[in-house]
């Protein structure tokens, strides 16, 4: 099974520069003017899954409360620190999520749509497993 997570934005190079340029992410693909529709693909290569992010005359209306998010784990305690570290630098804040769980198992930031993103250290999704 492959897995496509697609949204509407409002902001679509403000959105690919950010998952591409500070989250790390790659552009797979695009396309313009698509059935009036623009978009473009990230993600990783190689992998059953990814990110379209699209945009239109149709302005993006997005409906999420605080619960909603994105977990990314990196894949070493080093490229953790690393993205937290690069985040500081780009001045991007964290804020405090409302499960308790994201607070002692990571950092969490906001996308330029305001969606939620949580960014944890590998071991926390092994000891949620065990």
């Amino acid at each position: 099974m492959f897995l496509r997570v697609a949204r509407h934005t409002n902001n679509l190079k403000e959105i690919e520069d950010f998952y591409v340029n500070i989250l790390g992410f790659e552009r797979l693909g695009g396309f313009q003017n698509h059935n009036n529709y623009d978009g473009v693909f990230i993600g990783k290569s190689g992998l059953d899954w990814h990110f379209e992010f699209t945009q239109s005359e149709i302005k993006a209306n997005h409906t999420f409360d605080e619960d909603d998010v994105i977990v990314l784990y990196p894949k070493s305690v080093s490229d953790y620190n690393n993205l937290i570290n690069k985040l500081i630098r780009l001045n991007i804040s964290t804020i405090t999520a409302v499960n308790p769980f994201w607070n002692e198992n990571g950092k969490m930031i906001q996308d330029p749509d305001g969606y939620r993103i949580v960014i944890s250290p590998l071991k926390a999704v092994i000891s949620e497993i065990e």
